[in-house]
């Protein structure tokens, strides 16, 4: 974690090209602030650099979808105890989903919302301090944001931020325009949207003449806070090239959001967090309930190569 004085010096940094912005008129200095200013929020947030650890609580499905058979309080309980081995094994955040309400649908009714709402504030009062976010399926980015700002949560996974593709659910649309406008309508700036590029179990012939670095442009340019690669699934691994070359192309964060093992976790050391759910499972199947081990394993492994990095000047 960085020191107190390290995040103190970068907001007086911070400020002062504010105040050079201001006084110069110069929109190099506002394109640069911006960036540095959405690079100190994912920094106040997590408290290092790169990468960070994020795991996924599955949600067993919830009410009214076709594999429900708990209750509210059932599933609630079942998430707090996930949460627990979490933290005991020094995770650095979490992000709470939909992910067993298949299948998905488009039409997330007021029972999605209210009980992802009821299990996230649960979460946030149980860790009061550590990072949380939240993802509803499908493609419910506003809901999410609603969500996260009731809950007390600090960011969002959003699907559809540009570009339209076709998901295995139906055709979902950019949506970054309304999901920005909806977050300042409601007060919740404070909640950061990490945006799905290329997203995984999805067709992109839509926009197969743009590039993933085009892509991740424009979402930065779209002001998302930062930006999720993937694989073609479900736990299947980023492609490494095109990592290098969206890291190259844009300043915002980049997220791995699938296919991060023990085993090539040193691949993605450049990222700046690792979104986890399947390895962190029996078997490494996402579908089954997390697995106290294979996290401390990881976060065992992770330290070390952080620490590694931090000495060689890589952080």
């Amino acid at each position: 974690m960085l020191p107190d004085w390290t995040l103190h010096c970068c907001s007086l940094l911070l400020l002062f090209l504010v105040k050079l912005s201001v006084e110069t008129g110069h929109y190099f200095f506002d394109n640069h602030v911006l960036l540095l200013a959405q690079a100190m929020k994912f920094l106040q947030l997590f408290g290092r650099l790169k990468p960070v650890v994020l795991g996924m609580v599955h949600l067993k499905a919830l009410p009214g979808t076709p594999c429900n058979t708990l209750s509210v309080s059932q599933i609630k309980k079942e998430a707090c105890c996930e949460t627990e081995m979490y933290q005991q094994a020094g995770i650095d955040g979490l992000v709470v989903e939909n992910m067993h309400d298949l299948p998905y649908t488009f039409q997330t009714g007021p029972e999605i919302t209210a009980t992802m709402a009821s299990i996230c504030a649960a979460l946030r009062q149980m860790c009061p301090f550590l990072p949380l976010g939240v993802q509803i399926l499908s493609g419910a980015n506003q809901q999410a944001i609603a969500v996260a700002h009731a809950a007390g949560l600090d960011f969002i996974r959003a699907e559809g931020f540009v570009f339209s593709h076709v998901a295995d659910e139906g055709i979902i649309n950019a949506c970054a325009g309304d999901l920005l406008r909806y977050r300042r309508q409601i007060g919740a700036e404070h909640v950061q949207i990490f945006a799905d590029i290329k997203k995984k179990h999805s067709s992109h012939a839509l926009t197969a003449d743009i590039s993933v670095s085009e892509t991740a442009k424009a979402a930065e340019f779209f002001l998302a806070d930062g930006i999720i690669l993937t694989g073609s699934a479900t736990g299947v691994q980023v492609d490494l090239q095109e990592l290098k070359e969206v890291r190259s192309t844009v300043k915002i964060p980049v997220l791995i959001g699938s296919g991060v093992t023990l085993e090539n976790v040193e691949n993605y050391m450049d990222a700046s967090a690792l979104i986890i759910g399947s390895y962190f499972k029996k078997d490494g199947y996402w579908g089954s309930s997390v697995d106290p081990d294979r996290i401390k394993k990881f976060m065992d492994k992770i330290n070390v190569l952080r620490e590694c990095a931090l000495k060689n000047g890589l952080q």
